[in-house]
């Protein structure tokens, strides 16, 4: 029995996935969306959004991933559950795998698979994470206006979360497990030379303190001496980089060394013909929801350009 081919495959439900729904179902084109393992994407664990425009007195993070999924499936986008574990690119039409066993074919395929902020792993912070704890200053570092702050980290993120952090922040502190920081050598000057900055090298986070309602301070653990140390604090801001779950391609698609999918300059091509990627699986800068809707809408664009060309 011959298997139905799928005109578009969406994989992934964050901002990127959900905008690419909307403009390809505009476009005519009937999308197949995998929902993946977190429907809606990191924003699901968001509690507050004030920076994405339309939304002046802000929104909740799943709120606004639910009137997105509701406005594609306005236009004719069809959900289904399930994440994908195998996927063959080298072939036409593209085959995919569902973890349930189901396969998939289909001409075109947008990956917006999202990336994951890496974590220290421990108990307290998945305990104050939206209390306190994050991983995006330009998401919450407005609500730590005149606050004090601790930011995890040694590379270029760490010193630009922290640089951004004191717009809002009385002061922030450094945390590095090193004695020296691994960012490039004028993000630490810019760090070293901000007087509302200051560092805590060969430190490790021990454990965050709290209350039942948010973060009231950090403990340290010095990796030389052992010894631990307390400091109060509002907010810990975890900024020890990301992951893009992207692992599913490797060898398949043309991949940075970070493992974030390359598209072609100005567009969201990859290096596979009719396989497009938008959101933060492929962003390495912005990481942002209102940047992953724009590429979203890329996305959708180049696809229906390139069903043109093979219809």
């Amino acid at each position: 029995m011959e298997r139905e081919v799928h005109d578009l495959i969406i994989m992934g439900t964050g901002p990127a996935g959900y905008t690419a729904a909307i403009y390809t179902g505009r476009a005519n084109i009937k999308s197949l969306v995998i929902e993946g393992i977190q429907p809606g994407g990191q924003l699901m664990i968001t509690t507050e959004i004030e920076n994405f425009p339309g939304f002046p007195e802000g929104i909740r993070g799943p709120e606004l991933m639910a009137k997105m999924r509701e406005q594609a499936a306005k236009f004719g986008a069809q959900f289904i559950p399930g994440s994908v574990v195998d996927a063959d690119l080298s072939r036409s039409p593209f085959l995919l795998q569902l973890d349930d066993g189901r396969e998939l074919l289909t001409h075109t395929l947008i990956i917006s698979t999202g990336a994951n902020a890496k974590w220290l792993g421990i108990e307290s912070e998945d305990r104050y994470r939206g209390k306190g704890v994050s991983a995006c200053a330009t998401c919450d570092g407005f609500f730590f206006r005149d606050s004090k702050v601790f930011v995890v980290g040694g590379g270029d993120t760490a010193m630009e979360e922290a640089l951004y952090l004191t717009k809002f922040a009385s002061h922030v502190t450094l945390v590095h497990r090193r004695e020296e920081f691994r960012s490039s050598k004028i993000m630490s000057l810019r760090v070293r030379k901000n007087e509302k900055i200051s560092m805590m090298l060969n430190e490790v986070v021990d454990e965050i303190l709290g209350n039942d309602l948010h973060v009231t301070g950090i403990r340290l653990k010095n990796v030389v001496s052992g010894e631990l140390t307390e400091h109060p604090c509002d907010g810990v801001f975890m900024a020890i980089g990301h992951a893009p779950n992207s692992g599913l391609f490797k060898g398949q698609l043309d991949l940075d060394d970070y493992g974030y999918i390359l598209t072609k300059k100005s567009s969201t091509e990859t290096s596979v013909p009719g396989v497009f990627a938008c959101g933060d699986v492929q962003d390495f800068t912005y990481r942002q929801a209102v940047t992953a809707v724009g590429t979203g809408c890329m996305a959708a664009v180049d696809a229906e350009r390139f069903l043109e060309t093979i219809r």
